[in-house]
This record gives C-alpha cells, structure tokens and sequence, in this order.
C-alpha cells in the first residue's frame, strides 16, 4: 500500500493512504492514530489532499473530542498502572472483573475472549461465548462496568428488546444514558 503524510496548516499532519478495501474515499480522526483519508485505486494523493483540505473546518471540530478521548486514556492508564497498560494486563483486569460481574449477577458464561474489535465493545453468542474489547481498559470504570453487564444480560436475552433493556436497567440503573455515554468513546475501537 502506498501512503503519504501532509501537513495542512491549522490542522496539522493528515495521512494519506491508499487501501485496497476502499470503494470511496473515507476520512477518519481517530484516538493514537490522528486523522487519516483513505483512497480507492484510481484516486490521485493530490485529489485525496484536497478533499482533506476540504473537510478541514470538519476535522477542526472533532480533534478536541479525540485529544480528550486520548488524554483521559492516558490518565486512567497512569492511574491504574504507573504506565501504559499491556494486552495481559489488559486481559487479566477485564476477564477478572467479568468474572466478579458474573458471579454478583448470577450470569454464567461460557469462555471468554479479549480482541481489538474494531467496531464493537464486545458480543455475546448464542453459546454464552463473550467477546471482549481490550480497549475497555481505557474507559471510565463505570463505562467498562456497563460494556460487561451488557453482554453479560445477554446471556439470558440474546437480542437488543424492552426485554433486554428491562433486564439491564435492573442491573445498573441509567442503562441507556450509560449506552449513550460509552458511544461518546466509539472513537476508541479503532486506536
């Protein structure tokens, strides 16, 4: 894959990257990552630079929310460990808080698994299987708290109705203000 960095004035260095996956060009501004277009085949860097220039007052907009994304995870990640937290330090604290969450609420599960998802918290199957974030590590407790509850009550409904959300508003009250909250940090999964 080819790729570029450019320098936009008040915005600052944008890369430029062609990606196979591609069918339009796409930017993004992620935590850790900075602001990146990619670009379909057939699309000049020049055009991509462009179109970036384009989207600056965009882009201008949304480096406030993922520079506070990245400094409270810089924070807590100081708070908790003197340091960056490592994907087995990461996977200890979730899998042992999952463990705690389960066992409070009476939520078996069956196995456990801690990824990067790009687009999810976590997933529960229909064998009671828990897919993880290691990303959970970097948000507020309460947050973390509330991914794992959420996949943990669908143990026992395997679907997004009032039935879920009943059940998971007796688990932590403000369950959807909660959901509301953890969206904020979407810019995350990514990082």
């Amino acid at each position: 894959m080819k790729k570029v960095t450019v320098l936009i004035p008040g915005i600052g260095e944008v890369l430029i990257e062609q990606s196979i996956r591609a069918k339009h060009m796409n930017l993004s501004i992620r935590p850790f990552r900075g602001i990146r277009v990619a670009v379909p085949k057939g699309v000049s860097f020049e055009f991509a630079e462009a179109f970036a220039r384009s989207k600056s007052q965009w882009i201008i907009k949304h480096i406030p929310q993922m520079k506070a994304i990245e400094q409270a995870a810089f924070q807590r990640q100081k708070d908790s460990a003197g340091g960056n937290i490592d994907r087995k330090t990461s996977r200890q604290k979730l899998v042992q808080r999952l463990n705690e969450l389960s066992e409070e609420h009476g939520f078996p599960y069956n196995r456990v698994f801690v990824k990067n998802q790009r687009t999810r918290w976590g997933s529960c199957s229909a064998k009671k299987n828990i897919n993880l974030n290691i990303n959970l590590v970097r948000l507020p407790e309460e947050l973390m708290d509330y991914a794992i509850l959420h996949e943990l009550a669908h143990t026992k409904v395997l679907n997004h109705s009032v039935k879920f959300w009943d059940l998971l508003e007796k688990l932590m009250k403000n369950a959807k203000v909660l959901d509301r909250e953890l969206g904020k940090y979407s810019l995350l999964l990514v990082s």
